[in-house]
């Protein structure tokens, strides 16, 4: 297969839900008891089973400009990011038309374009008072960019910083983008960057039946992929309305590997402030919705 630990996911069953819940009660209740703040700490360094992983500076896909700037040259390019978006701590946004690539348009995730807006807050339209452009969300009624807001674009670039978590929504933003574009034969570029938890697979995999924006695919909640294996696993599963396959080209990372420690630089959503944040999401947010007192 062409995605990192694809083979992995099949080998999951519903069987392990039980012990999965089981598990991240048990982590929120020492979390509950002995967190008294949130630290910056790199969280996997403590782990028995990561005692041996050292932490990395990779090269993200969007900081290869040399990879893919050539494809966007005298064309109408939209881009799907947000905040984590960045290029030497500039953003990809601001850094390309400096290179004088011609920006018609935004698509914002979940969180808005600058990721200000608090998880489940409508995100509205609008234009990025930045750099002038005009900002479409994907997040609310309008999950899947439409025809009229795809007219004119000739490619999409997709850059965001994901925590390789199925109820995550950048990875379901990922697939409208692509079922968009694959319909109306336009391609996609994905600038790939790390998975902070991608040195693990674990949890229930997703029943078909109960599919949502927050869990699209078969896959287990922590599917240990970065957004680019990600991507070209919807392609080649077949995930995509009618089984279409969308025109992609994803950028790699270079200098990174999965068993690797990675810090964020950047938040990815306003709620994952550290990387403790991000290590237990997986099991914390099962319990978000819950009363605690």
């Amino acid at each position: 297969m062409k995605y990192s630990n694809a083979n992995k996911v099949t080998g999951f069953r519903l069987k392990y839900t039980k012990l999965f819940c089981l598990k991240s009660i048990f982590i929120f209740l020492i979390f509950s008891c002995s967190a008294k703040s949130e630290s910056v700490e790199n969280p996997v360094s403590k782990d028995n089973d990561a005692k041996d992983r050292k932490v990395i500076t990779p090269k993200t896909g969007a900081s290869k400009m040399d990879v893919y700037i050539d494809s966007l040259v005298g064309k109408n390019v939209a881009i799907v990011g947000n905040q984590t978006s960045l290029v030497d701590e500039v953003h990809l946004v601001d850094t390309l038309i400096s290179r004088g690539i011609k920006i018609t348009k935004v698509f914002a995730p979940e969180h808005g374009f600058r990721g200000e807006a608090n998880a489940g807050e409508y995100v509205s339209n609008g234009v990025d008072q930045q750099t002038g452009v005009s900002v479409v969300s994907l997040y609310g009624k309008n999950k899947k960019p439409s025809a009229a807001q795809l007219s004119g674009v000739d490619v999409v670039v997709f850059d965001i910083q994901d925590v390789g978590v199925r109820f995550y929504t950048y990875i379901s933003t990922l697939h409208y983008v692509m079922e968009a574009c694959a319909e109306r034969g336009i391609p996609v570029i994905i600038l790939d960057r790390p998975n902070p938890n991608g040195h693990y697979v674990d949890g229930p995999v997703l029943d078909p039946q109960f599919k949502s924006f927050v869990g699209m695919h078969p896959v287990p909640i922590v599917h240990g992929m970065t957004i680019g294996e990600y991507g070209t696993m919807i392609n080649g599963e077949k995930w995509l309305k009618g089984g279409i396959e969308c025109d992609l080209t994803v950028v790699k990372c270079d200098y990174y590997y999965h068993q690797s420690a990675w810090p964020v630089a950047v938040r990815p959503s306003p709620n994952l402030r550290s990387d403790l944040s991000i290590s237990l999401y997986p099991s914390l947010c099962l319990l978000e919705a819950t009363d605690v007192t």
